[in-house]
C-alpha cells in the first residue's frame, strides 16, 4: 500500500461524511456564525450516523475503530463550509473520552459511554486555568474529599460547549502541589455540571462563533466518588492518555480547513479576471497556492503516520506533536493565502474566507502553543536541555 492512501474503509468514511455535510452549506454556517447560534442539528445528524463512536469500543455502541479513521473523519468535517466550527461542535466527544475508556470501570463505561455516542449525553473539557496555563501541574481548582462526595471549588477557561454539555471531564487537585512530584495530586472527574453550583459564563472572540468557550466557576459542586475516574492522585496522567490522540485530530481538522480554504482560493483564481486574464494564470498567484497544496500534503502524511503508531500501541508523541504543528502551519497559511487571493473581497463575508482565517487560528494556539511543541522535540528527540 502506498503510504499515505486511505483503505477502502477509510475512503468510505470520507465519502460518508461529506455527504452527511452536503445540507448543512455555506449560508448555514454564515448564520451560526453571525447568531452564535449552536449548530445543534448538525451534531444531531453526526450523532444520527453514529459518528460520534468511531473511536470508541463496539461493545458501548461504538464502532472501535482508531485514530486514524477519526483523523480521515475530522479531515473530512473540516474541508466543509462548517470548517472549525462544525468540527469542534463534536471534537471532544471524539477524543474525550479516551480517558474513561482506559481507566474508567466497567460500571462507569456502562453508564456513560453509550450516551456520549448516542449524542444524548454532550461533555466538555475542564483543564485550563487563568493562573495555570499549559502548566497544568500548577493548577488550583480544588477537589477536598467529604465522605462519598468530593467538593470541588475553582475556576477554569475556554472550556467549549460548556453552555450544552451536561458533564465535564474536569481536572481537580485533591493533594497540595509537590514540587518534588509535580504530576502528582492532580484526579480526573466525570461532573455533572449542576446550574446551582456552576456558573458559566461565555468568552466573546474573534472567531467560531458558533460553539462557546467559556469561563466555568466552580462553587462547591459536590461530585460522588463513583464519579472519579481511576485512581486518586493519578489525574494528569490519564489525560496525556488524551492528548496523542487530540493532537492528531488537531492537525487534521488544521489540513482539512486549509483544504477547504485553497479550493475557494483557486477556485476564485480561476474565474476572476483582471487587465483581461484570470488572476490564476499568475504566477504571484499560482506559486502560493501550490506551495499551500505541497504543505497540507505533508502536514496530512505525518497526521497519518502519527495516528497510525497510537494504534499499533507504539509510542507517538513527537510525531503528533510534529504533525499538530506542521498542520497548524500549513492550515493557517493557506487560509491567509485564500484571503489574499481574493483580494479586497477576501475581507467580505460573502466569499467566506475571512471565516476560515478567523477560525484557523485556534490550531496554532490550543491546546498547546506551538513553541512548546518544538520545546518538547528538542528535548525529545534531539537531546536538548529542558528549556522551561
Amino acid at each position: 500500500m502506498i503510504p499515505g492512501d486511505l483503505t477502502d474503509e477509510q475512503q468510505a468514511i470520507r465519502d460518508a461524511i461529506r455527504r452527511l455535510m452536503e445540507p448543512f452549506d455555506d449560508t448555514y454556517w454564515l448564520d451560526r456564525d453571525t447568531s452564535g447560534a449552536f449548530p445543534d442539528d448538525f451534531r444531531k445528524a453526526v450523532a444520527a450516523g453514529g459518528w460520534l463512536g468511531i473511536a470508541l469500543p463496539e461493545e458501548y455502541g461504538g464502532s472501535g475503530l482508531g485514530v486514524t479513521e477519526a483523523a480521515v473523519m475530522m479531515e473530512a468535517v473540516a474541508n466543509s463550509p462548517g470548517a472549525m466550527s462544525a468540527a469542534s461542535t463534536i471534537h471532544m466527544n471524539i477524543f474525550g473520552p479516551q480517558a474513561i475508556v482506559k481507566h474508567g470501570t466497567n460500571d462507569q463505561k456502562r453508564e456513560w459511554l453509550p450516551s456520549i455516542i448516542e449524542g444524548n449525553l454532550i461533555t466538555c473539557f475542564g483543564v485550563t486555568e487563568p493562573d495555570a496555563g499549559l502548566d497544568t501541574t500548577r493548577i488550583k481548582t480544588e477537589a477536598r474529599r467529604e465522605g462519598d462526595d468530593y467538593v470541588i471549588s475553582g475556576r477554569k477557561i475556554w472550556t467549549s460547549t460548556a453552555q450544552q454539555a451536561q458533564r465535564c471531564v474536569l481536572l481537580a487537585r485533591t493533594a497540595e502541589f509537590d514540587a518534588a512530584r509535580p504530576t502528582d495530586g492532580l484526579s480526573l472527574f466525570f461532573a455533572v455540571l449542576d446550574p446551582a453550583h456552576v456558573e458559566i459564563r461565555e468568552i466573546p472572540k474573534m472567531g467560531r462563533h458558533a460553539v462557546n468557550s467559556n469561563m466555568v466557576f466552580y462553587d462547591g459542586l459536590r461530585v460522588p466518588a463513583r464519579d472519579r475516574i481511576g485512581k486518586e492522585g493519578r489525574g494528569f496522567r490519564y489525560i496525556l492518555d488524551s492528548m496523542n490522540p487530540e493532537r492528531c485530530l488537531l492537525a487534521a481538522e488544521a489540513v482539512g480547513i486549509g483544504r477547504q480554504a485553497l479550493d475557494r482560493a483557486a477556485a476564485y483564481a480561476r474565474e476572476r479576471e483582471v487587465f483581461r486574464r484570470p488572476i490564476g494564470q499568475n504566477q504571484s498567484i499560482q506559486h502560493p497556492l501550490a506551495q499551500s497544496w505541497a504543505e497540507l500534503e505533508a502536514a496530512w502524511l505525518v497526521t497519518l503516520r502519527a495516528a497510525g503508531l497510537y494504534d499499533v500501541g507504539k509510542p507517538c508523541g513527537p510525531e503528533a506533536n510534529a504533525a499538530k504543528y506542521l498542520g497548524a502551519e500549513a492550515g493557517y497559511r493557506a487560509c491567509e493565502r485564500a484571503v489574499m487571493t481574493h483580494g479586497g473581497m477576501g475581507y467580505a463575508r460573502e466569499f467566506h474566507v475571512e471565516r476560515l482565517l478567523r477560525e484557523v487560528w485556534i490550531n496554532r494556539l490550543t491546546p498547546v502553543s506551538q513553541q512548546l511543541i518544538l520545546s518538547h522535540i528538542a528535548e525529545r528527540v534531539l537531546d536538548l536541555p529542558k528549556s522551561y
